[in-house]
């Protein structure tokens, strides 16, 4: 998922039965992540958030956000609940869904995006305040 501190940008899947590695990650994900975010201002820097999975370490990954003209954030080693996603975003989410049951992968991943559209962009605004004193707390703790 890409989100900005407006709110869900895109909500991008994996196939079943897949596994994210850096191909799927710069030719789908970031392919994609990117030409939404310019949509909205193409005039704007990007500052990309990732956590240190190896598909978004690789050396692929890297040398595309260079061509695409990204900037990197990198995310500190040992700190899993930096990236917005995990302390905000999938929560969140979770709570609204549990104890539904789906019909098919598909019809689950509609819920997710139904819930994700429906969270307004207040929350959004305070998840992303929340994850700059995440940030300034490891900073300071080094």
């Amino acid at each position: 998922m890409v989100a900005s501190k407006a709110g869900q940008i895109a909500t991008i899947c994996l196939n079943e039965q897949r596994t994210v590695s850096a191909d799927w990650y710069t030719t789908i994900y970031l392919t994609k992540a990117i030409t939404e975010l310019r949509k909205i201002n193409p005039e704007r820097r990007i500052i990309l958030h990732q956590d240190n999975a190896s598909s978004q370490t690789a050396q692929k990954t890297r040398q595309y956000l260079t061509e695409e003209n990204v900037e990197l954030l990198d995310h500190p080693p040992y700190s899993p609940d930096l990236n917005p996603n995990d302390f905000f975003t999938f929560p969140k989410i979770k709570n609204r869904l549990r104890g539904q049951r789906f019909q098919s992968p598909e019809e689950a991943v509609d819920a997710f995006k139904n819930a994700v559209l429906d969270l307004p962009a207040n929350e959004w605004n305070k998840c992303f305040k929340n994850w700059f004193e995440r940030m300034r707390m490891c900073i300071n703790l080094q």
